[in-house]
């Protein structure tokens, strides 16, 4: 029994659910999405929030600049380009015997982000900025007027010894917020689970961060690392499930898409819809970046998170409304997956009700695709990432295979328009796999074409 209810009954009511148990691919579409006017007014995060972000960002830029070189030549901003991809584009077109008639086929390389090689770099990094900032702030020991660069000193760095920050990951959360806390002088904790890649341990342990295992997954490192902050006064948790800060640093990425569009001669307009497809785990990775995204887009952009077909734990929140009160494991679907990035069971409820009405759908991918679409763009483009980060490589064909997919264009009248459109696959990681494992990942994704 499930919340009082039984399976059948749950598959009585949602449909999907039956194709979603036997882990096969599915393609959905939000009953509840709505006009940006009606749907926004109900959120109580707002474009000023955003700004606030970035404003965040770039006063913490050259201390940035200065402590990770690799930053220096963008000035210690944290972004990854946006470019153009119609090799891969042919190739999916072959690969799945579609004609997929568009203005552009794009990638968004996240997997390319400065100091953790994530879309994590984005909300991670920020929270940790954040939570540094309003503890000088709050001691005195800095203002908004100072130059950021006073923070690369040993008096900071005692200051933030102080201090510690704890937080659940399967990975690449991990990886932001450990490398960034130990920087600045934090001490640092990071609960993983099972699924977590070695090398991400690695990694962190060689920085000096406290890595605790865990044999379940996601949720319980999420659990026990929540439990760790609360029992020290002196710790803060940095909550994958709920945190504002995350979903703020996430959404930021608009800002930046924005100006890189235009640089790329990219409209998006009433004509020139765009959709923009996004691998989703807890949900606050992609939920930022498309609350970011509606709030410059609006109606023109259609966002679609990507899961793994053994954890559709956004979908399944979101469809039945539950959100974080059910988990993949209540109807028997065992989260295990290829994609440890998004090997998550229970959803995000902050993030679910926030884009209950902002979201187009969600889509799950089984994950010899993602091996295929793995080896698909390292033949094409010569870009390699991690199994999880290719779960949007597939949505634009879903989204004309499908008959959900097609019932959407049709309602959203978008017929006439998908012609101009535009489509952005978000990579969200695979820089920093050793070159070990990405050979592994591209042999596989090479047998099984």
């Amino acid at each position: 029994m499930i919340l009082g209810r039984s399976i059948e009954l749950w598959q009585q009511e949602y449909p999907l659910l039956t194709q979603m148990i036997n882990t096969t691919e599915v393609f959905w579409t939000n009953p509840n999405y709505k006009d940006y006017t009606d749907a926004i007014s109900k959120i109580p995060l707002t474009e000023e929030d955003v700004l606030g972000a970035e404003a965040r960002f770039k006063r913490f830029a050259p201390y940035i600049a200065k402590v990770f070189p690799e930053t220096k030549e963008r000035d210690g901003i944290i972004e990854s380009p946006t470019i153009k991809i119609p090799r891969m584009k042919e190739q999916m077109e072959e690969m799945f015997n579609q004609k997929m008639i568009c203005e552009n086929m794009l990638l968004k390389c996240d997997s390319h982000l400065a100091i953790s090689g994530s879309i994590k770099a984005r909300g991670g990094i920020y929270e940790v900025l954040k939570h540094a900032e309003d503890l000088a702030f709050e001691f005195g020991m800095l203002s908004i007027e100072d130059d950021y660069l006073i923070l690369d000193s040993d008096k900071f760095k005692e200051f933030f010894a102080r201090y510690t920050i704890v937080v659940g990951s399967t990975g690449n959360l991990g990886l932001s917020i450990g490398i960034m806390s130990a920087k600045l002088g934090f001490k640092v904790t990071v609960h993983m689970s099972a699924e977590a890649k070695q090398w991400k341990k690695d990694i962190l342990r060689s920085i000096g961060v406290t890595v605790i295992e865990y044999l379940s997954d996601y949720s319980k490192a999420v659990e026990e690392g929540r439990k760790q902050a609360e029992k020290d006064p002196v710790s803060y948790f940095v909550d994958d499930e709920n945190s504002k800060s995350l979903f703020l640093g996430y959404a930021v990425a608009a800002l930046r898409l924005r100006e890189q569009l235009k640089d790329l001669e990219v409209v998006v307009d009433e004509t020139h819809p765009l959709f923009v497809y996004l691998p989703c785990g807890v949900g606050g990775g992609p939920g930022g970046v498309a609350f970011g995204l509606k709030l410059i887009y609006k109606n023109l952009v259609h966002c679609f998170f990507a899961e793994p077909t053994h954890s559709p734990c956004m979908l399944l929140g979101c469809m039945t409304g539950k959100h974080d009160k059910v988990c993949v494991q209540d109807f028997g679907i065992d989260n295990n997956t290829a994609a440890d990035g998004l090997a998550v069971g229970r959803a995000s409820r902050f993030v679910g009700k926030t884009m209950g009405d902002l979201l187009s759908g969600i889509y799950t991918v089984n994950d010899n695709m993602l091996y295929r679409m793995l080896s698909a763009l390292a033949d094409t483009e010569g870009i390699y990432l991690e199994p999880s980060a290719l779960a949007g490589a597939p949505g634009v064909f879903n989204l004309f295979m499908t008959e959900a997919g097609q019932q959407y264009i049709k309602d959203q009248e978008l017929n006439s328009k998908m012609q101009n459109a535009s489509h952005i696959i978000w990579a969200t990681g695979g820089n920093m796999v050793p070159k070990a494992e990405m050979n592994d990942y591209y042999r596989k994704g090479v047998g099984l074409v």
